[in-house]
């Protein structure tokens, strides 16, 4: 299992055929968790989005893998899709039940909205109170509208200590903000959602931007969403060597070199100062 500092590593789902030759090989089907979960830190759960898993499967996924390893969660497109955020309490308290299978396994559970869902404030405050009733994980919003990408949500989301998911996908836009002591990221893929691989040199900025984070007392969550052919693997094995660069200072000179950085608004500094300076899961 491989964790680097406060920073976790890992791909979105992990039961693909297609990965036989990626990262299975000689390993039965069986036998793909307990391989992933020695590979990578953290792998994110897909399947929750499409269908309720029993109880017994999430308890067996947290026996497979070890100790210190962490899951993510895909919300319920119920949730996102069906009911837009409205009237969604009893809803979450369902996949909460149900997750609970996973013990302390799991860290965050990530609510990917609808492309075609624009801001709505009354709506976002809603859905903010219902995820009261499941406080003993971290939540993080992948907004896909750019509507939502203001000043006003920003604040919701830090109020409520909800992430900002920084998604990056050639079909929809990038928030590049931080809302609070998580930060939580997907790539889909750059070019070709889903199947195109990173570059190094685009793996290497987002593994700058992931090590000032965890400097900054963030726990970090990236993961890969590229699977279609095998790119998830690769890059995320490759953004760990980064990640390990990084920290030892061997790729001082490319930090030199520029980079997109991500903006530091007001609101966040007034609520980093907010925070202490140690941050508990």
């Amino acid at each position: 299992m491989q964790r680097s500092d406060r920073i976790w590593v890992g791909t979105s789902g992990w039961s693909y055929p297609t990965w036989r030759r990626h990262l299975y090989e000689g390993i039965p089907a069986r036998r793909w968790l307990a391989h992933a979960a020695e590979t990578f830190g953290s792998l994110e759960i897909n399947g929750s989005f499409y269908r309720q898993i029993a109880p017994e499967t999430y308890r067996s996924w947290r026996d497979q893998t070890p100790r210190r390893f962490r899951f993510s969660l895909k919300g319920h497109r119920f949730v996102t899709h069906y009911k837009r955020l409205l009237d969604v309490e009893r809803s979450i308290v369902m996949l909460r039940d149900s997750a609970r299978g996973l013990g302390e396994k799991l860290a965050v559970v990530v609510w990917q909205l609808p492309s075609n869902l624009s801001a709505d404030l009354p709506r976002l405050d809603g859905f903010l109170a219902a995820l009261r009733v499941w406080p003993d994980v971290r939540h993080a919003l992948e907004p896909r509208h750019r509507s939502w990408f203001t000043g006003e949500v920003e604040a919701r989301l830090a109020d409520a200590r909800v992430a900002v998911c920084l998604s990056d996908a050639p079909d929809f836009p990038i928030w590049r903000t931080v809302t609070t002591d998580l930060v939580y990221v997907r790539l889909h893929g750059h070019t070709r959602k889903y199947a195109s691989s990173y570059s190094r040199p685009h793996l290497r900025r987002w593994a700058r931007d992931a090590r000032r984070w965890a400097a900054a007392g963030r726990d970090v969550y990236v993961y890969f969403d590229n699977d279609a052919e095998g790119a998830a693997v690769r890059n995320a094995l490759t953004f760990r060597a980064e990640l390990d660069a990084v920290r030892t200072g061997r790729t001082a000179r490319a930090n030199s070199s520029g980079g997109r950085a991500f903006k530091t608004s007001p609101l966040r500094t007034r609520a980093r100062r907010a925070m202490p300076t140690a941050f508990s899961r």
